[in-house]
């Protein structure tokens, strides 16, 4: 005899019920709350939202609605990695770095625009080892401003420039087509490793419902 729609549903319940007394693995609980700053891709964000607001800062004022979007492209690039760290699922993590892939791309738009437009320079050969930046050691600088949230240590603000110095020495006249380039390629990279890495872990955790 078939079940009964009333049935069904409390079984399903029951069921739903059941299943949050064991959570599965996609489940994410972090347990330090700034562990973004962990991953490189965010750092290299936090680079390029750098760079993109010095050189936007030099634009005339007649492009100020260009300015106000392509400094908005570059910050999501990096408040989606964060607010995605946060997340409870790793399904939703994923979500989130897809919308920061997509920013990613627009700000590489707008970089190929403003340089068609003859705002941006091109200077073949030119790089981010040029103009004395070293990504790993940037990393490493932003990784030293993480508060402990166990020990109360330093939630101070600290400017980028103080925790990795050599930016000081940057103008928006040393950014180049090329220098953009190479750092939204290698940041895009770096998100579809970690895309990879998610797909990965929901992949092993359906296997073991």
């Amino acid at each position: 005899m078939d079940k009964s729609i009333s049935q069904q549903l409390v079984e399903k319940t029951l069921r739903e019920i059941e299943e949050t007394k064991n959570p599965q693995s996609s489940s994410r609980a972090w347990t330090d709350p700034d562990g973004y700053k962990y991953l490189v891709p965010w750092s290299n964000a936090v680079l390029l939202r750098f760079f993109i607001r010095k050189f936007t800062e030099s634009l005339p004022k007649s492009e100020y609605r260009r300015k106000s979007q392509v400094d908005d492209a570059a910050r999501s690039v990096v408040r989606n990695i964060e607010e995605g760290y946060k997340r409870t699922t790793t399904s939703e993590y994923l979500q989130f770095i897809g919308y920061s892939q997509g920013s990613l791309e627009e700000v590489k738009g707008d970089v190929r625009e403003l340089t068609e437009d003859k705002f941006l320079q091109s200077s073949p050969g030119s790089s981010l080892v040029g103009i004395g930046i070293n990504l790993g050691e940037l990393n490493k600088g932003l990784k030293e401003n993480k508060g402990n949230y166990r020990k109360i240590k330093d939630f101070n603000y600290h400017p980028i420039t103080l925790l990795y110095p050599p930016l000081n020495n940057v103008t928006a006249h040393d950014l180049t087509y090329e220098i953009f380039i190479e750092l939204i390629n290698k940041t895009d990279w770096l998100l579809r490793k970690l895309v990879e890495s998610l797909e990965n872990k929901l992949r092993i955790s359906k296997i073991k419902v």
